[in-house]
């Protein structure tokens, strides 16, 4: 379906080179969505200046290029281009997570790790060898973002792998939601943005739940540890609500899984009796955290519950939240498809599912014309006719 016209950028602007998506294998079915809105946008569009050489190409039936990374019995692999990219704008696409992708090594099946993904891309852009006019990379998940810091002796894996990507000629890297945006600081000089899905988050939650009422009486926003608070603070001041946080106390004399076991979650925050709870963060790993800090506020006596993650892992499986939800600690759970989703995920009750198709093609649409996307980095006009429409169709109701 064709996107209405408030939702397109006017773009007045020379496109930077023509359009070139590259989804890896990782990232195909959102690959395809994004491709599709790009589609149906340029065939809307006109402009007085069609006939310049720079529009050579502006208006195609498909922007996908064909890439392949197959791998010999050995486990090695290589990079193929199935047609040429000789001064194309190029997005690459990469899903780092997926690990629903297998390979055959001497006779073994292995699943794809975030290592395997981060080989694949690096294969593409080096087949690519610098003929491309510009090369962006969009990694929704950003490849080794929780090992960001240095707190002994440790390496700095997300820190070299931008490097990594900048030395070989990407100048844009894309990522959402980054553990912590500071990373970029490994690769000052170039292109880095990380985006946060907050729109997305508001618009899946109060079409699901549409009899919300968003004021401090009746709405909180939570962040399950200090690490979060930023994005928790932008959304509870978008909406106008109170925000409260947990404080994560660990034991740091053990390591169990390569972390700091918590000890207790200590809440900071005004009272939550009686008041919806929006709870955000970057991901949900085991989601032994999230469940926990739900269990809290329900014990203090909150009402419904909305677990919103960026980025759903969920490392252990759903065995947990199906108990949790059955118990009544939670009432929605909200993820996006940056990462791969499995159809058991897809198909429980509880969860909502924000699609990010239509942002990301928003954002390659306007980068390819040199744009500026700011208003798409920072989306509070759009969540606030959001809003206004909610709160219109909640006073019809009454």
């Amino acid at each position: 379906m064709s996107p209405s016209p408030k939702d397109t950028t006017p773009l007045d602007s020379l496109p930077v080179g023509r359009l070139g998506i590259i989804p890896l294998k990782s990232c195909s079915a959102l690959g395809a969505r994004v491709n599709d809105y790009i589609v149906d946008w340029r065939k809307d569009r006109e402009y007085s200046h069609f006939n310049n050489l720079e529009f050579e190409g502006y208006e195609r039936d498909s922007y996908l290029i064909q890439a392949e990374t197959p791998r010999f019995g050995s486990g090695e692999a290589k990079g193929i281009l199935k047609e040429s990219v000789r001064g194309d704008d190029i997005y690459l696409m990469v899903d780092v997570c997926n690990y629903s992708l297998t390979y055959s090594l001497c006779g073994q099946t292995n699943h794809m790790s975030p290592d395997d993904h981060f080989q694949d891309l690096k294969r593409v852009i080096a087949a690519i060898a610098g003929k491309a006019r510009r090369v962006n990379v969009i990694m929704p998940f950003l490849y080794e973002s929780r090992q960001h810091k240095r707190t002994g002796r440790e390496s700095l894996d997300c820190a070299l792998a931008l490097q990594e990507l900048v030395n070989m000629g990407v100048d844009n890297i894309i990522t959402f939601d980054a553990h912590d945006p500071r990373v970029q600081n490994s690769i000052p000089l170039h292109g880095f943005e990380t985006v946060q899905p907050a729109y997305q988050f508001v618009k899946g939650l109060f079409r699901a739940e549409p009899d919300i009422e968003i004021n401090n009486d009746k709405l909180m926003v939570i962040s399950p540890d200090a690490g979060g608070t930023g994005r928790a603070i932008y959304l509870a001041n978008v909406l106008g609500v109170d925000m409260g946080m947990f404080y994560k106390r660990r034991d740091y004399s053990t390591i169990v899984d390569g972390r700091n076991p918590i000890v207790a979650h200590e809440f900071l925050g005004a009272d939550v009796k009686g008041k919806n709870m929006i709870i955000i963060d970057d991901m949900i790993s085991s989601g032994d955290s999230m469940l926990e800090v739900a269990a809290l506020l329900k014990e203090k006596g909150a009402a419904k519950i909305f677990m919103c993650a960026t980025f759903g892992l969920f490392t252990n499986g759903l065995k947990k939240f199906d108990e949790a939800y059955e118990k009544g600690a939670f009432d929605r759970l909200l993820t996006t498809n940056l990462v791969y989703q499995t159809e058991e995920l897809l198909q429980k009750e509880y969860y909502v599912n924000c699609d990010m198709s239509k942002y990301i093609a928003l954002l390659i649409d306007t980068l390819n014309h040199d744009s500026s996307i700011s208003k798409l980095l920072n989306p509070v006009e759009r969540i606030n006719r959001f809003l206004a429409k909610h709160n219109a169709n909640l006073a019809n109701k009454k």
